[in-house]
């Protein structure tokens, strides 16, 4: 109410030509142009960002199913070496402890006679 009645009125600012009423919209149009490519620029990078992310979402699914299957097997094999260990059969290691000795006799003995 109060700026109603005071002498101070809103002038917008005078144009002095049309020439620069044009170079105004020359800016804009070409504002808005690199503007445009910008968008464009984002929009492109952000459905590359997205197709990488599905193939990377696609490939993590992939090794945990590998990783599932890997560990299935894995625990069948130890319940079988458990299994094996808990038999009457107490020479095993013995066995695995000479066939160990008599294989790294094997490879000294070669690399003796070849050098």
């Amino acid at each position: 109410m109060r700026r109603a009645h005071s002498s101070y009125a809103y002038e917008p600012l005078p144009l002095t030509s049309t020439s620069s009423h044009n170079g105004l919209e020359d800016e804009n149009e070409r504002m808005a142009d690199t503007l445009k490519d910008k968008i464009h620029a984002l929009k492109s990078l952000s459905i590359d960002i997205g197709n990488e992310v599905q193939y990377q979402d696609k490939m993590l699914r992939g090794m945990d199913d590998d990783f599932e299957r890997t560990s299935g097997s894995l625990i069948g094999s130890v319940a079988r070496v458990l299994r094996l260990s808990k038999g009457s059969h107490h020479y095993y290691i013995l066995y695995l402890f000479l066939f160990s000795v008599v294989v790294f006799f094997v490879l000294w003995i070669v690399l003796k006679v070849f050098n």
